[in-house]
């Protein structure tokens, strides 16, 4: 995500009522450093965090960049499992312990609010778990997360983990047990809210479970686990379920990870009856099938349809009730983009004003290279001709290429010729924003760069037309990343001294 990006899902936390944005890895290069500055800076009702491994240099740069915020946490984490000490850290337990301590006292010199993680805690030794736990608290850890790093716990192993440091660590009441857990086995969420019933506090997750390998515990489906089962859980979150969908559309369009269609809370299908007996049994009584309403979680009740005769106001609450706040300079770009596709097509649904915010929010990337036009040429059992046209800093570049499979090999070939840069296409996928065969197309890519993969994405009624700007998206984002200088991390942490 480049910063805009960053500040546009900052603010969607902000709305949806989290209590705490990690907000990125300050020493890992200056991108993020700049991230987690600008959102501890310029926002307001939520603790901004960053994150640090236990050693001096992290800390000290988790800091620097968290100093303006009203509320800072710094997150400091060391692993504790015993393959990570043999293998990873080569360290001793009692180094460990040395380590988590003074990384602790460090960042407690700079605030008051400090969370300490024990890496791969689910794979560590019970006892040695409460040592660490206690000494951390000790030093000053308001927090304490136990991450179930590898996603190898189960929901009782998970219960029994978090029950023994609630009774088996003295100053256990002075700090919040909070636990990470990751979805491998597909149990990232049936883990935290197994840990809450044992006593924890904080669920460290994700909008739509994104995160490393098979992701992190879905935030959406434990805040509506509590809610609706609020019977058997007795807790709840501050969260603005409402908010829920609009939140998760924005993260997906940010990030380019697609949805499944039957995730449950925010999947196209989570709602959806298509079960004659189901679809009988919710006309007579909702709750026949329905264990929560579909408005709660953000789902517009209905589709309505806006067309060229629609006015700036109407999109504007359209919009409201989608999810999205627009400012005025906002506003007036969505309604010129609403305008003209109103001119080409009859009936806009909610997907396509989706789609059209969707591309403001997102459209804040340098643009290096932009579209002027572009001729395709198609016969059947013939190579495509296509001769596109760019524009760099006021100047056109124009070529023709007659070569490739189809229309998008053809595109991406006179993409690379024309601005220089070599990539290869690892996804691309085009799915329609709306119903209907005039519906918009939204064009999401994957290109790998000299060992990055960057993604691109754009939304048109023409399929070329959206592949050639999400392409030119994806290129626009390479050139950006080259000029900000690569994402390094200084691996010499965890050494022995």
């Amino acid at each position: 995500m480049n910063l805009q990006e960053k500040l546009e899902i900052a603010q969607s936390l902000v709305d949806l009522g989290v209590d705490i944005i990690e907000a990125g890895f300050p020493i890992a290069s200056q991108g993020d450093f700049e991230a987690v500055s600008a959102i501890a800076t310029n926002f307001r009702g939520a603790q901004i965090c960053g994150l640090a491994r236990s050693n001096p240099k992290d800390i000290d740069r988790a800091w620097e960049a968290l100093k303006h915020s009203a509320d800072p946490r710094i997150h400091v984490f060391l692993a504790t499992s015993a393959i990570h000490r043999e293998f990873k850290l080569k360290m001793t337990s009692d180094e460990i312990l040395s380590r988590a301590v003074e990384g602790v006292e460090r960042a407690k010199s700079y605030c008051d609010n400090i969370e300490f993680s024990p890496e791969d805690a689910a794979r560590t030794e019970v006892d040695f778990l409460c040592r660490v736990v206690e000494a951390v608290i000790d030093a000053g850890a308001t927090t304490v997360n136990i991450p179930d790093t590898v996603g190898y716990a189960t929901p009782a192993q998970m219960h029994h983990v978090i029950s023994s440091l609630m009774n088996r660590v003295p100053n256990i009441d002075r700090a919040i047990i909070s636990v990470h857990c990751h979805d491998d086995l597909g149990l990232a969420v049936a883990n935290s809210l197994a840990a809450v019933e044992a006593g924890a506090g904080q669920i460290e997750c994700t909008i739509n479970g994104i995160g490393e390998r098979a992701g992190n515990c879905s935030l959406e489906e434990v805040v509506m686990a509590m809610r609706t089962r609020g019977d058997f859980y007795k807790f709840d979150t501050k969260i603005n379920s409402k908010r829920l969908v609009p939140t998760s559309r924005l993260v997906s369009a940010v990030t380019g990870l697609e949805v499944q269609r039957n995730k449950a809370i925010v999947g196209r299908n989570a709602f959806a009856h298509e079960a004659g007996i189901h679809q009988d049994g919710i006309l007579k009584e909702r709750t026949t099938y329905e264990i929560m309403h579909p408005e709660d979680v953000g789902f517009a009740s209905t589709d309505l349809v806006m067309g060229k005769h629609s006015g700036r106001a109407a999109l504007a609450d359209r919009a409201k009730t989608l999810g999205f706040n627009l400012t005025g300079e906002q506003l007036q770009r969505v309604f010129e983009d609403f305008k003209s596709l109103a001119d080409r097509k009859k009936e806009i649904f909610d997907g396509d004003i989706v789609a059209l915010v969707e591309n403001e929010m997102l459209g804040q990337i340098d643009q290096e290279w932009t579209l002027t036009g572009f001729n395709l040429r198609l016969q059947h059992q013939q190579a495509p001709k296509i001769a596109l046209t760019l524009c760099r800093s006021g100047v056109e570049e124009s070529v023709e290429v007659e070569d490739g499979i189809g229309p998008v090999d053809v595109a991406f070939l006179a993409i690379k010729k024309i601005t220089g840069v070599d990539f290869t296409c690892k996804s691309y996928r085009v799915q329609s924003a709306s119903l209907g065969h005039d519906a918009n197309g939204e064009t999401n890519i994957r290109v790998l760069h000299e060992g990055e993969v960057y993604r691109g994405r754009a939304v048109s009624m023409d399929c070329v037309e959206g592949a050639i700007k999400a392409i030119l998206d994806a290129v626009n984002r390479i050139i950006a990343a080259e000029k900000n200088g690569p994402r390094v991390v200084d691996e010499e942490i965890v050494n022995k001294p």
